[in-house]
């Protein structure tokens, strides 16, 4: 979508009635005279999807098999969208060609009496998605008494009755979109009418399976998290609708949409494009797929800005211009992205961002997929759940994009802990169905920093293993314990894996790689320089070996994103910067005294350093120099009827609760006692206290 369409659509919006000629020349269907509201979507939507000039035009070369020689039927994906990109030039002269291919289309692949082969998408929304756009963009047509006819046949209203099974979520906004312009171009108001009510259920937040949760998660199949992909398609198709919709009877919003721009969207947001930890099996599938995820995520917010208010457009375009996106709001005054800490404990993601670099962790439990496949795509995708730590400093743009996911090693993602063990294309039932049975996933953050850990099981494997990071200011500290492994193969951790062939220094514990960073680490690390790929790319891996069949192997590592030999050797040469207070499959926590810093990862009750818990949990606390501390805690289990949390240290008051703190004891120490955090989705409860002065 262009600038140019949405100052068209603002236009549209301004003038009486909303029914202003179209962009580009030619009548609408002649039927909608018959219901101005039809009439007003029809003229807004061909402001919003002519692209004029923009296509590669192929004169079309009908024959029985296909509409072009390199396009043979049943081609239920390229030869709809060559004609949808015909009809968006807008340019008159196609409009016989492109009905007359719309027609051939229906005769000879999407006709009433074909059977619906292969994936149902293509025929109840890809396929008629965009001839019914390229039909409502050319024009009344004699394509369009047949098209409807198929339509009517595939896409039948049943299919937007129950909220469930395909008609969920981002599929569920999809099919309301193809209702909506078969409304359109059939002149159906009954449909138009369905189309806008069937949007109900898609507002709710969800506690399980696909749909959006209230920590800012979207999920789709059930299992996998997908801002990128599905949850890109839901945020553009409902700004569509919503666009279109606007001053017709048929008019729908919801606050909720608008606020997944700020809560779901902007967190993986990053210098251009979208992170790949929420774009499920698409992660692979183009070369640079991360930066056209992002342009289309910035695109949809920009026309979502036209249906929210004032403040919230203005906002965004400011978003969208920080994100890295200046050519679409170049007016826009830039808004940086908030430094601080994002844990969506619903999906297993974490975003830690600070003015110099960002790290994106991706993580699965008992409700979230290792990953997903499916379509042949993403088939060696097995690790990218087992704690992949992705991080970008400035000048990392390309770290993951370019072509990362086809070139680099699946067994050595940055971050995970892997068996070696060789796995199948597509090991793994498909389509995110399968998941490990860890229910501990998620942690603790008080906004700034954060505790996060995983009970990570391997896929296809006997690995068992309880890794930890905490995110700290500069630095993010990785621990992992209790590695055990029976699969007669060795079992390793990836310190990290960089797209890169720059200058490796090593030293005493500690390596720095020359315009990346540096690494603090305790045991004998392994180096590997390399060139993968088809179209090679460089390499650069550093990974601990726990050697075949571990029985209660550990780590410890630092992660110093952006640092340079100077201060990584300084690092490494004080022990003390951070106190590891308890590396075991019991309990993983640390200090760190110059940041106020206590965090504890429970894996069972106990005692670590001076907090002790009676159940498994997450704890961080953090001292402030104003007298005052923050006490953060989570139920990541998501199982708790109630939980104590002691805290030695003298306290004098509880200066600000929490409607689920049920009893406080200060004193020479702080007792604090919850009521029930099953049902909070994992997610922070932090209380602040005053503490006692030394004496």
């Amino acid at each position: 979508m262009s600038r140019r369409s949405l100052l068209g659509l603002g236009e549209l919006a301004l003038l009486p009635g909303g029914a202003a000629a179209p962009l580009n020349a030619g009548p609408l269907n002649g039927a909608l005279s018959d219901d101005g509201d039809l009439a007003r979507i029809g003229h807004r939507w061909r402001a919003l999807a002519t692209r004029p000039g923009t296509a590669a035009v192929r004169a079309i070369a009908p024959t029985a098999t296909s509409l072009w020689p390199d396009l043979p039927y049943p081609s239920y994906t390229e030869t709809p969208a060559r004609l949808l990109a015909m009809a968006r030039t807008g340019d008159p002269a196609l409009a016989d060609p492109v009905a007359r291919g719309i027609e051939h289309y229906v005769r000879h692949v999407y006709t009433p009496g074909a059977s619906a082969d292969g994936n149902w998408w293509n025929w109840r929304i890809g396929i008629p998605r965009r001839l019914l756009e390229a039909a409502l963009l050319i024009g009344p047509s004699r394509a369009d008494r047949p098209l409807v006819e198929a339509v009517d046949h595939f896409v039948h209203p049943c299919h937007l009755a129950a909220y469930e099974g395909h008609s969920t979520a981002a599929n569920r906004v999809d099919l309301c979109q193809v209702m909506l312009l078969r409304a359109v171009v059939g002149a159906d108001p009954a449909r138009a009418a369905l189309a806008a009510s069937a949007l109900t259920p898609v507002f709710p937040y969800v506690s399980e399976g696909d749909g959006l949760y209230r920590d800012g998660t979207f999920i789709q199949h059930s299992t996998v998290p997908y801002q990128g992909g599905y949850g890109r398609v839901l945020l553009s198709g409902l700004a569509t609708l919503f666009a279109v919709l606007r001053g017709t009877r048929w008019a729908t919003s919801d606050q909720r949409v608008f606020d997944l721009v700020e809560k779901s969207f902007a967190p993986f947001m990053h210098d251009g494009f979208c992170m790949d930890l929420v774009s499920g099996r698409g992660i692979g599938r183009h070369p640079y797929g991360d930066r056209r995820r992002g342009r289309e995520v910035a695109q949809a917010v920009l026309l979502l800005g036209e249906s929210a208010s004032p403040a919230e457009r203005t906002r965004w375009r400011g978003l969208v211009r920080g994100w890295g996106f200046a050519d679409l709001a170049p007016e826009a005054e830039t808004v940086e992205p908030a430094e601080g800490h994002r844990l969506m404990a619903m999906s297993a993601r974490a975003v830690h961002r600070r003015r110099e670099w960002v790290a994106g962790l991706s993580m699965a439990s008992y409700r979230i997929a290792h990953y997903e496949h499916g379509n042949g795509e993403n088939l060696r995708g097995w690790h990218t759940g087992a704690g992949m730590l992705y991080w970008w400093a400035r000048g990392h743009r390309e770290q993951y994009s370019d072509h990362f996911w086809q070139s680099v090693d699946p067994y050595r993602l940055p971050g995970t802990t892997v068996s070696t063990l060789r796995l199948p294309d597509g090991a793994g039932a498909a389509w995110g169905g399968e998941c490990p049975p860890a229910r501990w996933v998620g942690g603790a953050t008080d906004g700034h920093f954060a505790c996060v850990g995983q009970h990570l099981y391997g896929l296809g494997s006997t690995l068992e293993a309880f890794k930890s990071w905490f995110f700290l200011d500069d630095a993010v500290l990785c621990l992992g314990a209790g590695i055990r492994c029976a699969d007669g193969v060795p079992v390793e951790t990836i310190v990290d894996n960089r797209r890169t062939d720059a200058a490796l220094t090593l030293g005493g514990g500690w390596a720095h790689l020359a315009g990346h960073g540096g690494y603090v680490v305790d045991g004998p690390l392994r180096t590997l320089r390399e060139e993968r790929g088809t179209v090679r790319r460089a390499y650069t891996t550093l990974w601990l070996d726990h050697g075949t069949d571990p029985d209660a192997a550990s780590y410890r590592y630092l992660l110093l994103p952006g640092a340079s030999p100077e201060l990584t050797r300084a690092r490494a040469a004080d022990p003390g910067w951070v106190d590891v207070l308890a590396n075991t499959d019991r309990g993983q926590g640390v200090s760190v005294a110059s940041a106020g810093l206590t965090a504890v990862n429970f894996w069972q009750p106990g005692t670590v350093g001076p907090l002790t818990a009676s159940a498994p949990c997450a704890v961080l606390v953090r001292e402030r120099g104003d007298g005052t501390a923050t006490l953060t805690v989570a139920d990541p289990r998501r199982d708790l009827d109630g939980l104590t949390v002691t805290w030695d240290r003298p306290v004098a008051a509880v200066v600000r609760g929490h409607p689920l703190l049920t009893r406080a004891r200060t004193g020479r120490r702080l007792t604090l006692r919850w009521g029930r955090l099953a049902d909070r989705g994992g997610s922070s409860k932090t209380v602040v206290v005053r503490l006692q002065s030394a004496k």
